[in-house]
């Protein structure tokens, strides 16, 4: 990757032959450059490559909510999963990549979740499960390699701890199971 991203390895094993899944975090499209940093960050990893985009400030306002008058987990798990939808057309709208769904053979796509997920395994559904988990899912139906692209470093590399810590979300290590290369980038400035 280019010098405008700092990255590491969370587990090492073989890269994978069917491409790459980077899950964009949401709280990335609040810096000014996330159009470059997205664009550049997917053309430097192993194609085809999946972009899964958070659902960031939009999907943390629905979080607010629902603390504040509880929904039904169903209700605010597809909120969440709308917002995705909004944010993937965010970076579609800046960069070069339509919404796909499903992962592309080759190029560069924007996944579109909610349609992925409608014919994808079942997931659980709660606040548990986020964009990482599925992101994960993804990457582990398709045999990809999986980066996942956030606004901090993983505070180690174990992911239990991780999700503990909250840097993944709790399901993490279960969606997660299946891969043998999950990387991790953040912007170096």
């Amino acid at each position: 990757m280019t010098d405008l991203w700092r990255h590491g390895v969370l587990r090492a094993g073989a890269a994978a032959t069917n491409g790459s899944v980077v899950k964009f975090g949401g709280s990335l499209l609040a810096r000014p450059s996330w159009p470059d940093d997205v664009l550049t960050l997917a053309r430097s990893a192993d194609g085809p490559v999946t972009i899964v985009v958070g659902g960031g400030s939009i999907v943390d306002g629905l979080r607010r909510l629902d603390e504040a008058c509880p929904m039904p987990a169903d209700t605010s798990h597809r909120l969440a999963i709308d917002a995705m939808r909004i944010t993937a057309r965010l970076v579609s709208d800046r960069t070069p990549w339509a919404i796909v769904d499903s992962p592309p053979a080759c190029g560069i796509a924007i996944l579109d979740v909610a349609a992925w997920l409608a014919r994808a395994a079942a997931m659980p559904v709660g606040w548990h499960v986020t964009s990482d988990s599925i992101a994960a899912a993804v990457a582990t139906a398709t045999g990809a390699t999986l980066l996942l692209a956030k606004s901090v470093e993983p505070p180690g590399d174990d992911l239990h701890g991780l999700a503990a810590n909250g840097w993944v979300d709790p399901y993490f290590p279960d969606a997660a199971a299946g891969l043998q290369r999950i990387a991790w980038a953040v912007p170096s400035g």
